[in-house]
């Protein structure tokens, strides 16, 4: 297809959406009310082919997440398992507008949809999942630490703001390569993932500060889904408005849509672009909203019915659908087609990590020590 949905077309769609239910009950939160009077911002353009592959990402996502908690559910899956579900137009749309195998990237705890955006295969973050030899982390690291060198992901961490520095690192490594070894081809970008509730931590503020110093090639990408585990965000902040913390080390600074996945597509085309070009990093807040509870063990009794029902209407994957749909890029048989592949990929990755041998225990301490 060579139509694409265009910037004007984009910016209609989403600001006659807004138009439309305009109301916001106050049970839906401060969150919802943020979100609902963001200011435009320019979106992606994409081609039919390009809207297909995000479209693609983000169902892969969902459908992965929806078989992890049924396998938790029948005991299949141990430990804590945090699952991504309403957040995949952020994933999709930072990871996919970058360089795989190129540029590097850290998450969280909630990492499965990162790894996979990544392109991890379905069948390694599964098999990951299930603690066996065939894991992306050989069985070793579980929901919380998945990991591939391959496929530039420098990991999922439980403690929250570590991945940061790591990041950083990643960053910092980048441009010494660059400017200290003169590889002058050394402009890989990385993407550095945490909560709203990380940016009243001290590594946060310290990474920021380095990043800036150094115009480091780094976007930070804060999924602020309001929910820091049970703390509403706006009752632990002083500055509910996270992006507006970068003006103080000087660096650019963004919010968007978390909800739509061309919003923050073009927003980290943005971002990406400056730090291609040596101007360092960003700061991207992404109003987004998790479907289900903070982790398979919460019975998420915290937030109120109309704040999810605010949030389910702006579903990122339906929201997709029917701009594809609506610009010609795509019709219902093309999307019923996709997620009948999927389905297929998420059947073959289940089968795949039962069957799969457990880690063999002759080598515990295989990956801790050095190897000759």
């Amino acid at each position: 297809m060579t139509q694409e949905l265009t910037a004007a077309r984009a910016t209609a769609s989403a600001n006659a959406s807004a138009s439309a239910d305009i109301a916001v009950p106050p049970e839906a939160g401060s969150h919802a009310l943020r979100h609902q009077g963001l200011y435009p911002a320019e979106p992606a353009s994409v081609s039919g082919e390009e809207g297909l592959m995000l479209y693609r990402d983000m169902t892969l996502g969902r459908r992965f997440e929806d078989k992890c908690a049924e396998m938790y559910y029948r005991g299949k899956m141990f430990g804590f398992v945090h699952l991504y579900n309403g957040q995949e137009a952020v994933s999709t749309g930072v990871i996919k507008a970058m360089k795989l195998q190129h540029d590097w990237f850290c998450s969280t705890y909630r990492d499965h949809v990162h790894a996979l955006s990544c392109g991890v295969p379905a069948r390694e973050v599964m098999s990951e999942l299930f603690g066996k030899a065939t894991g992306c982390s050989k069985g070793r690291g579980g929901s919380m630490h998945l990991f591939s060198r391959e496929h530039h992901l420098l990991g999922g961490y439980a403690f929250i703001g570590e991945g940061i520095p790591v990041a950083l690192g990643a960053a910092f490594t980048s441009r010494y390569k660059r400017d200290a070894l003169g590889q002058a081809d050394s402009d890989a970008v990385t993407a550095a993932f945490f909560g709203d509730g990380t940016c009243n931590i001290g590594q946060f503020y310290e990474c920021l500060n380095m990043a800036a110093l150094w115009k480091l090639p780094i976007l930070f990408v804060v999924e602020n889904n309001r929910w820091a585990i049970g703390m509403d965000h706006n009752r632990a902040t002083s500055d509910p408005e996270i992006w507006r913390k970068a003006a103080a080390f000087g660096m650019a600074g963004e919010e968007v849509d978390g909800m739509d996945v061309l919003a923050v597509r073009g927003a980290a085309q943005r971002a990406i672009e400056r730090a291609r070009a040596g101007e360092g990093p960003t700061l991207l807040e992404c109003l987004t909203y998790r479907f289900r509870g903070h982790s398979l063990a919460d019975p998420d009794e915290l937030r109120a019915a109309e704040e999810k029902e605010f949030w389910a209407k702006r579903d990122p994957i339906k929201q997709l659908a029917a701009r594809l749909i609506a610009a010609g890029l795509a019709s219902e048989a093309d999307l019923k087609q996709i997620e009948k592949e999927i389905d297929a990929v998420i059947a073959d990755c289940v089968e795949f990590a039962l069957a799969a041998p457990e880690p063999d225990g002759s080598e515990l301490t295989k990956y801790i020590w050095a190897e000759d």
